[in-house]
């Protein structure tokens, strides 16, 4: 399926709600997007309420959205973050890189990277960078869209009481 991007879509309450749908989907499907399954779609309106706040166009924080152009159904979201600090305006982070699972192995996830990757070009950025969370697998899907590991923090995440995770940090240079 072909898709249509967004970059900072108009933030009104139905797509807050299909973004908040969409996160506690994938969360709910084992997902590593700030939260530990399950959860419902009102424990995630905190965390993105406050993602949200920080969006807005030609602001420090982004939010590109991804829908299939036959459907329009909402089916990818990430948010652009930046560091807010002079010396890191050069690059930004991806947060919340989500592709809803009925989705995922269509290739959305690499269309929705391969897009924030053009628009970071199109900024002037040198670079992207983001986490992911350990034991499973994202690093290898990642590094198939061209990131390097370029840091581990080993057991960070606990996601369950004997069950810590790695906080993986992934980096793509765009020059």
């Amino acid at each position: 399926m072909v898709l249509t991007f967004t970059l900072d879509p108009k933030l009104d309450p139905d797509l807050c709600t299909a973004v908040v749908r969409l996160w506690t989907d994938v969360t709910n499907a084992g997902g590593a997007v700030g939260f530990v399954a399950p959860v419902t779609e009102d424990e995630v309106w905190d965390t993105a309420d406050r993602q949200f706040t920080g969006v807005a166009p030609d602001g420090p924080d982004r939010l590109l959205v991804a829908h299939e152009s036959a459907t329009g159904r909402l089916v990818g979201v990430l948010f652009f973050e930046s560091m807010r600090f002079e010396p890191m305006e050069h690059w930004r982070m991806l947060k919340r890189v989500m592709v809803h699972p009925a989705c995922q192995g269509l290739g959305y996830g690499a269309q929705l990277l391969a897009e924030a990757e053009r628009i970071a070009r199109e900024w002037g950025l040198d670079s992207l960078r983001l986490t992911a969370r350990g034991g499973q697998g994202l690093e290898r899907f990642y590094a198939r869209s061209g990131y390097r590991e370029v840091g581990r923090v080993p057991a960070a995440i606990r996601v369950a009481p004997g069950d810590d995770r790695d906080d993986i940090t992934m980096w793509i240079d765009l020059r």
